[in-house]
């Protein structure tokens, strides 16, 4: 109701105002005009609350206009800031005050950014926009190891994103307890990718490449077929093998498919990031 700009407090909306904090923390800031100090906190504050969109709401009461209200608050000085919760004083502070010490104060009562980084990646994995929640994702889970959530969620962006082997190293973390419908919904699509991958072709491939371990050839035909059916960890650990052997295998073919593939993994995924720096020390 008051969470995109301070709301000036009278004695008809005080009510009001106080009920609002049963849904929302709402802070007050008790100033006076003739206290060029007190309107700097109420700036302050504004500047705060901008980090904390539809988390908090500002209100601010001008002692010099509605004592009687001031009154029933307890101000005894200015500045004086009071944060309320579920209809009680929950925090407050008298005093000069500073940004660092007003940010001090909503923390103990507001989410962290990372948590509000956290909310915003989940509600782009709600709406299946997983291109958008992956990089956040990426950065937030060491945040939270102990948060299956969010490795599920992360790992359902693996799955949308056709980075299966990434997908299946990270599911494998998922403790017993926490193994639930959208874990089993997850490890059912990567079944499916692993029956669909393992065609016909890839299966005589790798017989052969079992029973001629020094095939080059075999190993790059493998490596490509399973490039193509987004096998990316096991196509890159054939290619890199033979580029140990030879930089320009099948006339430098071997090295473009690795550095397509890398390119298509992107840069913040751990497995590419793995065989580019091993790329990076045969190249120089």
């Amino acid at each position: 109701m008051y969470q995109n700009a301070a709301i000036e407090i009278n004695e008809q909306n005080l009510q009001q105002v106080i009920e609002q904090s049963m849904q929302t923390p709402v802070v007050i800031s008790f100033w006076a005009p003739s206290m060029p100090e007190t309107a700097e906190v109420n700036n302050l504050l504004n500047k705060i609350a901008a980090d904390y969109p539809g988390m908090v709401a500002l209100a601010t009461l001008n002692c010099e206009a509605q004592p009687m209200v001031a009154q029933q608050f307890g101000v005894r000085g200015l500045p004086t800031v009071a944060l309320f919760k579920n209809g009680q004083p929950a925090d407050g502070s008298a005093g000069p005050q500073t940004e660092e010490s007003l940010r001090e104060m909503l923390a103990k009562h507001l989410p962290s950014q990372d948590e509000i980084a956290l909310k915003q990646a989940l509600n782009f994995v709600d709406s299946q926009d997983y291109n958008q929640a992956l990089p956040l994702l990426r950065e937030l889970a060491p945040k939270f190891p102990q948060q299956s959530i969010v490795t599920l969620a992360l790992a359902e962006c693996l799955v949308e994103t056709n980075q299966f082997d990434e997908a299946e190293t990270l599911l494998a973390t998922v403790p017993m307890q926490d193994q639930d419908a959208k874990y089993k919904g997850l490890m059912a699509k990567l079944e499916l990718h692993k029956q669909a991958s393992e065609s016909p072709e890839i299966r005589l491939l790798e017989e052969k490449l079992a029973a001629e371990p020094d095939n080059t050839q075999v190993a790059y035909e493998l490596a490509v077929q399973y490039s193509q059916v987004n096998r990316q960890e096991e196509s890159l650990e054939l290619l890199i093998t033979l580029l140990r052997k030879d930089m320009n295998f099948a006339d430098g073919n071997a090295k473009k498919t690795m550095m397509d593939i890398l390119a298509a993994l992107g840069q913040g995924n751990p497995i590419a990031g793995q065989y580019r720096r091993q790329l990076y020390s045969l190249l120089y």
